[in-house]
């Protein structure tokens, strides 16, 4: 299998619309999107394809969403990530509209990918009876540091580690056990909202400076009724699946968003771990016989989804582009680098 690569167009706002910019970007349905601009015109196609009008409930069910949860329950390692220029509705599509310092929860219809992935998740564990425990991990990483969201004192960094066992991973980070809606909502929006790092440029009040990783452990144990030689019930092995939501800082042309001091430093961190994950995407998506080594090690992201990337799980992408003119370069290298990342061959 490829990973599932999904494309969402984000409405012009007001600012590009008197500024007088053009709707570059087209939906032509069935998963096909058309760009046409001065010296360009190009189609790309895609598992799915949202227009400006889509809610966020067409994009939940659209885009396979409710399977990705279905296979966590079932032991597998899934992953959604975001991707694109900044602001162009990243975050948004993840979480819905999450302001600054907002401790109240986004209204039933804008609630992101995740709030209803959780709500998925809970509503299958009740259904199925199976006993799921849930656990959830936060993480950022800014500055090429990784930083736990959890964590209740100031942010420090962590260090990664790499072992045979269990490939790239994180030491004492913190995993915060929940049983509700309500608790797993609380936990993101005071962590997501309140402790990462963001911005206002000139593109994005609320610019994501960090690359945000939310884990959700899926343990689930379900009892046989099976007898075992010393009487009494056995009990199936246990699955351990996990659901992990990536939402990367967007990638910015520095003359655009005016940033200077320390919004340049943070916008070129955010340039180089991006380029180093579209560098691995690359080598994967050749045939697997013409491969070189895949240098996850480049940046603290790359390690972070290597096993993701790598093809021992299942992802699902959500490439979210502008439809203005006044962004085609940055549109035209999203579409890119998400046809790349369909041709990568997965073994989940």
């Amino acid at each position: 299998p490829h990973p599932t690569a999904v494309i969402r167009v984000r409405p012009l706002t007001c600012t590009e619309t008197r500024r007088g910019d053009q709707q570059v970007v087209h939906s032509l349905g069935d998963g096909t999107v058309h760009v046409s601009a001065a010296r360009h015109d190009a189609t790309f196609g895609f598992s799915a394809v949202f227009d400006a009008g889509a809610s966020q409930e067409a994009v939940f069910e659209g885009s396979g969403m409710r399977q990705l949860v279905e296979l966590a329950i079932d032991g597998f390692s899934c992953t959604v990530f975001a991707f694109g220029q900044t602001g162009s509705g990243k975050t948004y599509t993840l979480m819905g509209p999450l302001a600054q310092g907002e401790t109240r929860p986004a209204a039933a219809g804008l609630l992101g990918l995740m709030q209803r992935s959780f709500a998925c998740l809970l509503e299958q564990s009740r259904s199925r009876g199976s006993g799921l425990a849930l656990s959830a991990s936060y993480l950022e990483i800014y500055n090429e540091q990784v930083r736990d969201l959890l964590h209740p004192g100031p942010p420090c960094a962590l260090p990664l580690r790499w072992s045979k066992t269990r490939g790239f991973y994180v030491e004492n980070q913190l995993s915060v056990d929940f049983e509700s809606l309500e608790a797993i909502t609380n936990l993101l929006l005071q962590a997501g909202s309140q402790r990462r790092r963001t911005s206002a440029h000139t593109l994005n009040r609320h610019s994501s400076r960090s690359h945000a990783l939310l884990t959700i452990h899926v343990r689930s144990r379900a009892v046989s009724t099976r007898h075992v030689p010393w009487g009494g019930f056995g009990a199936c092995p246990s699955k351990q699946g996990t659901l992990c939501f990536v939402d990367l800082a967007g990638s910015e042309r520095v003359k655009e968003t005016g940033s200077s001091g320390e919004l340049s430093v943070e916008a070129n961190n955010i340039n180089r771990s991006l380029l180093a994950l579209g560098h691995c995407i690359s080598l994967l998506a050749k045939p697997r016989g013409k491969r070189t080594h895949i240098p996850y090690r480049d940046s603290k992201l790359t390690q972070l989804l290597a096993r993701s990337l790598g093809g021992s799980g299942v992802t699902l992408m959500v490439a979210c582009i502008s439809p203005s003119s006044r962004c085609l370069s940055e549109t035209l290298s999203t579409l890119h680098y998400a046809s790349r990342a369909r041709r990568v061959t997965t073994r989940p």
